[in-house]
């Protein structure tokens, strides 16, 4: 490729409106990036302590013991444990109550970790509509860029007598530079966002199945 057909030489003669484009995509590409990075490691981290608060619960121990040892910890606690917390010290506050009906403690425990399930997965899902907007119109946005760069293109075109290829080439070059970069930027957002959509939704799941779960040990409990 000759020195006036490179990617720095077309992007630095394209115009201020395609510059401005290329720089828009470039910065929401690096933010993307970067959200994807850290949305990984958290939904990594949420599987990992959902799993081991599983194997604490299920190990057969006491739940109040378990909860005394949770909620040592109540400023780091996320997820399956946050849902704990917030049950079980309801149940225990309404229990204390003279003349609770069983029933109404129960569901008042419930309410309590719908709440606290609801906050765990607005948690979860932070960033993800960034990523979805990225995906959907970063090519748009790239386009817009293209269309004004083969718009100016043919402009010069329209000064001069005889057209040949070596004039509107690199015109056109610097526009498709915008697609480019455009789609770029979108294709690992839309990736991610449908990986992570799914991760979260099986989180969600698996917070709603504890939930249920442990809302009918509470409701034996409240018979005892």
């Amino acid at each position: 490729m000759s020195a006036d057909l490179s990617f720095i030489s077309l992007i630095t003669g394209a115009s201020v409106m395609v510059q401005l484009v290329m720089l828009l995509l470039l910065s929401v590409s690096v933010m993307s990036w970067t959200m994807i990075f850290r949305k990984r490691g958290a939904l990594a981290e949420a599987s990992a302590n959902a799993e081991e608060f599983e194997e604490r619960f299920w190990s057969g121990g006491d739940l109040a013991t378990l909860y005394h040892q949770v909620s040592q910890h109540e400023d780091e606690a996320c997820g399956l444990a946050n849902i704990f917390i917030t049950g079980f010290r309801e149940f225990t506050r309404l229990r204390k109550q003279s003349g609770s009906d069983p029933m109404a403690v129960v569901e008042g425990a419930q309410r309590r970790m719908r709440v606290a399930l609801s906050r765990e997965i607005d948690e979860l899902e932070t960033h993800l509509s960034f990523l979805a907007t990225v995906g959907s119109t970063s090519p748009y946005v790239g386009l817009f860029g293209t269309v004004w760069g083969i718009m100016n293109a043919f402009r010069g075109l329209g000064n001069v007598h005889q057209a040949t290829l070596a004039m509107v080439a690199p015109g056109i070059a610097e526009a498709l530079i915008a697609t480019a970069m455009g789609l770029f930027a979108a294709i690992p957002a839309v990736i991610a966002y449908n990986r992570y959509s799914n991760d979260v939704e099986r989180l969600e799941n698996r917070y709603d199945n504890f939930l249920e779960e442990f809302s009918s040990l509470l409701q034996r409990q409240a018979h005892d």
